[in-house]
């Protein structure tokens, strides 16, 4: 691993356990800031109407808790294990996740009959060898690590999070990428018999299924790119983006991907999801950015959530790249961040 900061054996961007969100905090999150279009009409409904139409549309029923296990992990010393983590509960019980609906507490109501074996994660494209993964390959093809990091949320709230899984970087190795290739795709599961926020616009906050993001070929392979299996030690619920999802912490939230069965190298700039539906406010990088401010809200600032609700979250500035900057502010020198946001 590489050398942390003289003394302390941390590296300069390092989260203090203290600032961890609590587990339970982490969960609790999109009553703050409803989507936009369809998404804006969805949160204007009272909740018993949204009930009403979350049956009419197939929401879930009910089912025993989704049952996660412990993962066999080393803890990477590197990546902020001094921390103290947020609770468990609030992690698990909070959350944006629109195909499960757009409510915070739809996701972990609606998801809990998510079914993730059989799972099959393709890696391809601009390969040499492609691969085609199930869910024992996720925790089994490379080692598995734990990294703590920062989650910038881009309704201006943020949290500390432990993810265990493996760097990107390490899977597009496997996959061997070839000359030319510049950026990376991804694509979440479309299955609205399991997701019912899918079968519905009204009800999925306004998006085009499947979701898809999209890095460049140099974020990608950068060392904070992280593929999470699992967080506080256990594989990942479906709330959270069961069985793999991609972690990305120097940008905002919605750039990191839940449930993913597709991963392409490509020659070209992929679509993704939330610029497809309102360019104006989410643009392809979404690098947090305290200088460029959300069209509706200020990105100056944000609420690191712990133990209570989010408005009794300490306010705390907000760093450019979440903070991250000495590993990722060469990515983008040169451009013009206003433009490219």
């Amino acid at each position: 691993m590489a050398k942390g900061i003289i003394g302390t054996g941390r590296k300069a961007w390092q989260e203090k356990s203290a600032h961890v969100t609590p587990e339970a905090v982490f969960n609790d999150r999109r009553n703050i800031v409803k989507a936009l279009g369809l998404g804006a009409l969805g949160a204007s409904i009272p909740g018993q109407v949204q009930a009403g139409l979350f049956d009419l549309f197939g929401k879930s029923e009910p089912h025993a808790p989704f049952v996660t296990h412990p993962l066999a992990f080393s803890r990477n010393d590197a990546f902020g294990q001094q921390e103290i983590l947020t609770p468990e509960k609030k992690v698990t019980t909070h959350n944006n996740y629109y195909e499960f609906g757009t409510s915070k507490t739809d996701p972990v109501e609606n998801a809990q009959g998510f079914k993730v074996d059989p799972w099959v994660l393709r890696v391809e494209g601009m390969v040499d060898k492609p691969l085609t993964l199930d869910l024992d390959d996720l925790t089994k093809l490379l080692p598995q690590e734990e990294r703590i990091y920062r989650l910038r949320c881009v309704e201006a709230w943020s949290m500390v999070i432990p993810w265990v899984g493996f760097p990107l970087k390490a899977l597009l190795a496997k996959a061997g990428v070839k000359a030319g290739a510049t950026h990376v795709a991804f694509e979440t599961l479309f299955d609205p018999d399991q997701m019912p926020g899918q079968k519905s616009r009204l009800m999925g906050g306004g998006i085009h299924y499947p979701y898809v993001e999209g890095l460049r070929l140099d974020e990608a392979t950068n060392e904070l790119a992280f593929m999470a299996v699992g967080l506080y030690g256990k594989t990942l619920p479906p709330q959270n983006g069961a069985p793999i999802r991609l972690v990305v912490p120097w940008k905002y939230g919605f750039k990191s991907i839940k449930s993913v069965v597709r991963i392409r190298v490509m020659d070209k700039q992929p679509p993704t999801s939330w610029n497809q539906l309102a360019p104006h406010e989410y643009g392809f990088y979404a690098n947090v950015n305290p200088k460029v401010d959300h069209p509706r809200w200020s990105q100056a600032t944000e609420r690191r959530i712990g133990e209570g609700g989010i408005f009794s979250a300490q306010r705390i500035a907000t760093l450019p790249f979440n903070g991250y900057g000495e590993q990722v502010a060469h990515l983008y020198k040169g451009m013009d961040l206003r433009q490219y946001y």
